[in-house]
Order: structure tokens, then C-alpha cells, then sequence
């Protein structure tokens, strides 16, 4: 699997996947300058973007990677480096 995955932010520019979130939301955090981290959702006929806290980003991260745990998921190290290179 290839976490990687990047939108197009009217205003921040370029946001990178940090983590799938919940209800076919996920969290994106600006690629450039200070971090940003974003609440997305996409929609047919475009995205909203609602801004959250740092630890609220990282909520979702670690509730993502503890499913992935339980479940067993193969892509466990994708999602566990991507946390560290964001978070850490």
C-alpha cells in the first residue's frame, strides 16, 4: 500500500495524508511551512477542509494505527513511519 497521497489546498497549497480519520474523513497536514492539520472530507464536486489542533490530528493518527493493530493490517509500517515523520 502507498499512503502517500496529496490535495491541493486553495489558500495552504500543497497537504499531504497523514491519516485516514473516521466517516470518510481524513486528516491532512500542510507540506510546506508550519503545520497545519486539516479534517477532509471529499465530496463529488469538491473537498471541505476544516482546520484542527495538533493533538486531535495525532487522536486520529494513533486510532487509526490501533485498528490497523488489531486488525492485523499489512500496511502497519506505512501508516507507523508516517506518524513518526509527522508527530515525532
Amino acid at each position: 500500500m502507498n499512503a502517500e497521497r496529496y490535495l491541493n489546498h486553495p489558500t495552504f497549497g500543497m497537504l499531504y495524508l497523514v491519516s485516514p480519520a473516521s466517516n470518510g474523513r481524513d486528516v491532512y497536514a500542510t507540506l510546506y511551512a508550519q503545520k497545519i492539520f486539516f479534517l477532509v472530507t471529499l465530496q463529488p464536486r469538491g473537498a471541505t477542509f476544516e482546520v484542527i489542533p495538533y493533538m486531535d490530528a495525532r487522536h486520529y493518527s494513533e486510532m487509526h494505527m490501533a485498528k490497523c493493530r488489531r486488525e492485523k493490517s499489512s500496511d502497519m509500517d506505512v501508516w507507523q513511519e508516517l506518524f513518526n515523520q509527522t508527530f515525532m
